[in-house]
């Protein structure tokens, strides 16, 4: 798949991974990393630095019924992820979550369905800007909702 640079009048919204070092040893190179891209054709999710390629995924607009920015309480500050809520019957996409049972996605982050925690992907090594997100789901996508999910408190 091939990325074309938007100028900055353009409705796409692209965000891209930092780089560090640690590109270089897994074999990606010094390239920039697409993390998250909106467009015409739908939602890009980046796969994580050290995997990129095989956990790239490419949802269409067809595909998509919301996209959910989330927070998974972790021990730490916890970790934000952004992940696309898709129609029953959408082809399983590729990446990091993929071989998380339901069960464990559950005791993870239980106010998260479990078909959205798989097509999710962590905003870390990168930033999210929400209101170009905003402006680029609404150039191409006014029908989808750009939703915000906060995790209940726990005992």
């Amino acid at each position: 798949m091939r990325f074309l640079m938007t100028d900055a009048n353009s409705p796409v919204y692209e965000a891209y991974f930092v780089r560090t070092p640690f590109q270089l040893l897994s074999g990606s190179k010094w390239k920039k990393l697409v993390a998250l891209r909106v467009d015409g054709e739908g939602v890009l999710l980046g796969g994580a630095p050290a995997r990129y390629d095989a956990q790239l995924a490419h949802v269409p607009w067809s595909d998509i019924t919301s996209i959910v920015v989330w927070h998974q309480r972790t021990a730490g500050n916890g970790i934000n992820y952004i992940g696309v809520q898709r129609k029953p019957g959408a082809p399983v996409l590729p990446g990091m979550n993929r071989g998380v049972s339901r069960e464990r996605a559950e005791k993870l982050a239980p106010h998260v369905d479990y078909e959205l925690f798989l097509a999710s992907r962590p905003i870390n090594l990168w930033r999210l800007d929400p209101e170009r997100l905003q402006a680029a789901v609404d150039a191409f996508a006014p029908q989808v909702p750009v939703l915000v999910y906060s995790q209940p408190h726990l005992p």
